[in-house]
């Protein structure tokens, strides 16, 4: 299948608690977009209120996926306690985190 040449972003909001339990759910919601090979993802972590190590191995699987296609992931909105979780594992050094939706619409 082609690449989506939208330049449109597709926005996925997510919610909750992303662990062991949620994890599954997001890739389930995910999926569609990437087998679509979406240019341009953006998922809103604004209300997501936890994150896990199998939270971050959903990210980490997430962006191998999408740089395979040569995609971009923009993740967007994170509190500050699921951003230091990003920074502990220092995977705000691999990830493009933008501080809310509409500065990473602009990147």
């Amino acid at each position: 299948m082609a690449a989506v040449s939208s330049a449109h972003p597709v926005i996925i909001a997510l919610e909750g608690e992303l662990d062991l339990h949620g994890s599954p759910g997001v890739k389930e919601k995910i999926n569609p977009v990437i087998e679509h090979k979406a240019s341009n993802v953006v998922i809103d972590l604004s209300d997501v209120t936890y994150i896990d190590s199998s939270g971050l191995a959903l990210f980490i699987e997430l962006l191998q996926r999408i740089d395979a296609y040569k995609g971009k992931l923009t993740l967007c909105g994170l509190r500050p306690s699921v951003l230091s979780i990003f920074e502990l594992a220092r995977l705000d050094q691999i990830f493009k985190i933008s501080p809310d939706k509409a500065s990473a619409l602009a990147a």
